[in-house]
């Protein structure tokens, strides 16, 4: 697993949740190491053991904490850049769900070695779609339920996600776009912004 996904794993954890909270999940899991390095490559069985020890710790499910994960994905402030390149999706947020197959190689073009899952979207009409995941991590359709509901609230879309386990060997979740025009949603512009002239 590419470090960049433990690292955000970890970011979320402890900035969501506390220091000591981290330092329990470390202990639980036993690392003999308390950070994740951001361009490493991980045997994919200490995601899990992470994630594990942290819902152990927590006392939570763990499609309520990938679910959770996913939305700090996109609302966290440190992680403004992924916000952006998933922005960059369309204009709309049917837009954006249609885009969603492209995101793994969008990804690559920012970092060739990060591998995500592959999603495929499948327009049912009348604003339904079922996305089928094919998870890195178990449960990993959760995180995209996480990220697609954040992302719903950015677009100001109103939207009904549901997850509704695997078919396969995809995690499947069903949306239902009931309006794309909710709210006014998130302030986003295409260009960064411009720091001030010296």
């Amino acid at each position: 697993m590419h470090g960049l996904i433990n690292r955000s794993i970890q970011s979320f954890l402890r900035e969501t949740y506390g220091q000591k909270l981290w330092e329990d999940v470390v202990q639980r899991a036993e690392f003999k190491f308390d950070d994740f390095e951001a361009l490493l490559i991980y045997p994919a069985e200490q995601t899990d053991a992470m994630i594990e020890a942290a819902c152990t710790v927590m006392r939570r499910r763990r499609g309520d904490l990938l679910e959770s994960l996913g939305t700090y994905l996109v609302t966290s402030p440190n992680l403004e850049a992924l916000r952006r390149l998933l922005r960059f999706g369309g204009l709309s947020f049917v837009d954006f769900l249609h885009s969603l197959d492209d995101l793994p190689d969008r990804a690559h073009l920012a970092l060739s070695e990060l591998d995500l899952p592959e999603l495929i979207v499948l327009d049912q009409g009348s604003g339904h779609f079922r996305l089928l995941c094919a998870p890195l991590i178990d449960g990993a359709g959760h995180i995209v339920v996480g990220l697609l509901r954040a992302m719903a609230d950015d677009y100001g879309a109103l939207v009904l996600l549901d997850h509704l386990g695997t078919d396969g060997d995809y995690e499947v979740v069903v949306i239902h776009v009931l309006d794309q025009a909710y709210t006014a949603g998130k302030q986003f512009d295409l260009a960064l912004p411009v720091g001030p002239e010296r």
